[in-house]
């Protein structure tokens, strides 16, 4: 265990992690987030030139987005290093870091969360949120399982590692420059599913 994180990033960075990364590897999830992305890409003009996304795994999400932006800078940060070896293979800038770690002083004009901050530590959120926006120069995604008001969910049999809330209406009251542009729910019975997630593509106002 690392003294210097927290509970989740332990969680993350062991074991579980290493676990994850069989689940993961879904060629029917390839498909479905390429229609997912695809649909968000077309609510962004202009389309971003540099993309980072925190918690990227293996890269079931860098690889349709290099696809779909073959000119794209695109950085995939991953706290597993297991993980990290199978998303050097997207060809992707990688580092092994969580989110909290990261010393990135370069912005990017896309910061990307996809089924990540749902297993962030409440109690760093904010502090989450502020390196979030401070690595952006233009758009944020988020995909998030919703809730209103926070609750904590079990997780194959874990406490503490799942967490639904309104996590992009927590940053939008903690940025008044950012702005809300277009969301939208992808339900897991459809013809290309996702795990029943919201997402919310915001923007820097001014950029």
């Amino acid at each position: 265990m690392n003294e210097k994180r927290n509970e989740q990033e332990d969680f993350w960075a062991g074991e579980f992690g290493k676990e994850y990364i069989d689940r993961n590897k879904n060629e029917k999830l390839l498909a479905s987030n390429f229609v997912f992305f695809s649909n968000i890409f077309s609510k962004m003009n202009p389309l971003p030139k540099t993309c980072i996304e925190l918690g990227a795994n293996i890269g079931m999400n860098i690889f349709p987005i290099k696809t779909l932006l073959p000119t794209a800078e695109v950085t995939g940060v991953e706290i597993n290093e297991e993980a990290c070896l199978e998303l050097e293979k997207t060809g992707c800038k990688v580092i092994n870091s969580s989110i909290l770690e990261l010393q990135e002083k370069q912005t990017y004009e896309l910061v990307l969360l996809k089924g990540v901050l749902i297993h962030q530590n409440p109690d760093f959120l904010l502090e989450t949120y502020q390196k979030i926006f401070s690595l952006s120069s233009r758009w944020i995604v988020i995909a998030e399982y919703f809730n209103p008001t926070p609750i904590g969910i079990s997780y194959r049999g874990h406490e503490n590692k799942l967490f639904k809330r309104d996590y992009a209406g927590e940053m939008l009251n903690q940025f008044e420059n950012l702005e809300l542009i277009a969301n939208g729910f992808n339900y897991h019975g459809d013809v290309f599913p996702q795990d029943d997630i919201n997402w919310f593509l915001m923007e820097k106002k001014g950029k």
